[in-house]
Formats: C-alpha cells, structure tokens, sequence
C-alpha cells in the first residue's frame, strides 16, 4: 500500500556517510576513530589531511597497499598470525604506524612466503608513491616518505568528517 520513500539526505546524514565510509574502508571501530581524530585534532596542519594520513599509515594498510594480502582483513589476519616484520621484528599489532624509512618484510617461512607470492601472483598492486616494493624470493616492502592527503585511494571529503567529528 504505502510506499517507502527515501528523501534527500541531510547535512547531517551526508556528514555521517562519509565517516562510515572512510571508518568501513579502513577497518577501524568508532573508538579507534575516535581516538585518530584527536590526535589529527592535536597535530599542526590540515586536521583531514593528518586523519587520513594517520589512516594510511596503518600497518595493515601498508601491508593491503603492498599487494601482500588482497584485503584489508587479509592483511590484518597475515599481520596478526605473525607473517609479518617490521625492521626485522615481529610485529602482531594491525594498528601498528609505520614510519618513514620502515621495512616491511614477510617472514622467511614457507608458509608466510606460500601465502604472500600467491597473493602477488593473483593480483599486481598499484604501489603508491610512498611506498616501494621490492619483489624476490621473499618480498619485501619500504616506507619511502609519510603518506600525504593526495595519496588516499578513496574518493573521500575530509572536511566533512571532520565537520562532524568537531561538534
């Protein structure tokens, strides 16, 4: 009888859509979001640029970005079951901020390296420029520079997320 109609969103709903979005691509739960935007809130410069920068320098990200795993979750699975290093130490934490200079290996194990070619194999990354990676026997990956607003590979607007956020 009655249809559903969905109206137009509001300011207030568009605001919201954006924060899940970017929340849903990263993989973070509102307390970790939380927890982001007020060290972005803290840090000098643009607060969105810093929050997304923030976001991408996560250690699953950087493993996803890497080609190492085909997801997000994959990543944080490989991260989490220990195939992972950083410097030369094993690192369990998907969370984990990479810096500038980090070398991001994958464990010489046969599993780890079982895993990981194959996920290389299946699917070539787009590597940005922040990042290089270095193919071989075990694959490994640096972190060149800190990523920066531009280096986002999701269409997003910052600004609103923050807009939100600040109220």
């Amino acid at each position: 009888m009655h249809q559903f109609r969905r109206g137009k969103l509001t300011d207030y709903g568009v605001h919201l859509r954006e924060k899940q979005k970017v929340k849903h691509y990263y993989g973070v739960l509102e307390r970790q979001f939380r927890g982001y935007f007020d060290r972005a809130s803290r840090a000098r410069g643009n607060t969105g640029d810093v929050l997304m920068t923030l976001l991408e320098r996560r250690l699953d990200n950087v493993v996803h970005r890497l080609g190492f795993g085909l997801s997000r979750n994959q990543a944080r699975q490989l991260i989490n079951h220990g195939h992972i290093t950083v410097n030369g130490g094993r690192v369990d934490v998907p969370s984990y901020q990479t810096r500038a200079g980090d070398v991001i290996h994958v464990k010489n194990r046969k599993k780890s390296l079982q895993v990981v070619l194959a996920n290389l194999a299946e699917n070539t990354p787009e590597v940005p420029d922040f990042l290089t990676l270095v193919e071989g026997p075990i694959p490994s990956g640096r972190v060149n520079r800190l990523p920066e607003g531009t280096d986002v590979s999701i269409p997003i607007q910052a600004q609103l997320i923050i807009e939100l956020c600040s109220k």
